[in-house]
């Protein structure tokens, strides 16, 4: 399992110049694997040679020895990754950009964040995110639970749409409040690959890393639920389109990648979601002209087709509850028109 994140010197006495960037147990079951190949399964955006220069650095550690990128891991295996600087995420920079401000007031403000904009720094990302944004505007932005100033709550990159930020330690503790008794409320529209024949659901499985590759999450049921966390969504049928389906999906809870991780579990992937294998085609014909259309729709949405369409809460001075919404951006509009149009002129067979 990859171990919680948090900045610290390591205890090795010989290394106290260094600081420590990733933290992984090697899970029980892994069969031995070279540890360059293990660890480009746990770290985003790493390559091999990047990981082999590591090695021969002297950055990687297992149970405390430095080992060379040959060393096959083994079950329970402790494995650090040090350098002599600190995490890239911990050096915030403000940055003067543009974003799209729905709400403002001096407790609060909404963001109607566009796809491809990334929410806080992290490995790979280190700049140009909503974070460095909300820095250079405001100055004391409260940090949650995870030191990340003003977030409340996340999206992934390449989803769309609205986030509530909190300038005060007052809003902060209010509204994450609000998040973990479930009693915010959050409407997400996507487009998933299949014919979703229930008009509506709700699906439920506890949601944690995948155990083979760690970039992923994944559902885990009956005797190995204590692996992941809670996780609810209810969903309902917006409109059926041939061999893919729009619907709205409504959270209970917020785990990481929930929607797009509940929606393959049910056999109904984000269309376009490369990460969990939506960007092939799941459903259709063989017909060459299908495959070129498919790939039309790709090029038109060169993401995971999803936006956080509506997002409420009660505000944190006045117990006001507060609704916002907003469109659907138009790359993910131009791509459900597509499939409107091709599912009128055609008869789809599921």
């Amino acid at each position: 399992m990859i171990d919680e994140y948090t900045p610290q010197l390591p205890d090795d006495e010989d290394n106290d110049d260094l600081y420590e960037h990733y933290a992984f147990t090697v899970e029980k079951g892994q069969s031995p694997l070279r540890i360059d190949k293990y660890l480009m399964n746990f770290v985003e955006n790493a390559t091999r040679n990047k990981i082999q220069a590591a090695a021969k650095n002297g950055s990687i550690f297992v149970n405390g020895t430095p080992i060379k990128s040959n060393y096959k891991v083994k079950p329970f295996d402790n494995i650090r990754v040090l350098f002599a600087h600190p995490p890239h995420e911990n050096l915030l920079v403000g940055e003067n950009m543009d974003i799209d401000v729905v709400y403002e007031d001096d407790q609060l403000l909404v963001v109607n964040k566009p796809a491809g904009m990334v929410v806080h720094p992290g490995h790979g990302n280190y700049s140009g995110t909503l974070i460095n944004a909300l820095i250079y505007r405001f100055d004391n932005l409260p940090n949650n639970s995870s030191e990340r100033p003003g977030l409340v709550h996340r999206i992934d990159k390449d989803t769309s749409g609205l986030l509530v930020v909190a300038k005060t330690e007052h809003a902060m503790n209010h509204l994450s409040l609000q998040f973990a008794e479930k009693t915010s409320e959050r409407e997400y529209v996507a487009l998933v690959w299949g014919n979703v024949t229930e008009d509506e659901g709700t699906v439920e499985g506890n949601i944690g890393r995948h155990p083979k590759n760690r970039l992923q999450n994944t559902v885990f049921l009956d005797d190995e639920a204590d692996k992941g966390k809670p996780a609810v969504t209810h969903y309902k049928v917006l409109e059926r389109l041939g061999y893919v389906t729009l619907v709205s999906c409504k959270l209970e809870t917020g785990r990481t990648h929930q929607i797009r991780v509940h929606m393959k579990h049910i056999g109904h992937t984000l269309f376009n979601d490369e990460r969990y294998g939506g960007d092939k085609i799941l459903k259709g014909t063989t017909f060459t002209k299908y495959k070129q259309f498919v790939e039309n729709c790709f090029k038109v949405l060169p993401r995971q087709a999803l936006h956080a369409k509506t997002l409420g809460f009660a505000h944190p001075k006045t117990n006001e509850f507060m609704s916002f919404d907003t469109s659907i951006p138009d790359d993910m509009q131009e791509c459900i028109e597509k499939w409107r149009n091709y599912a009128k002129h055609q008869e789809v067979e599921d």
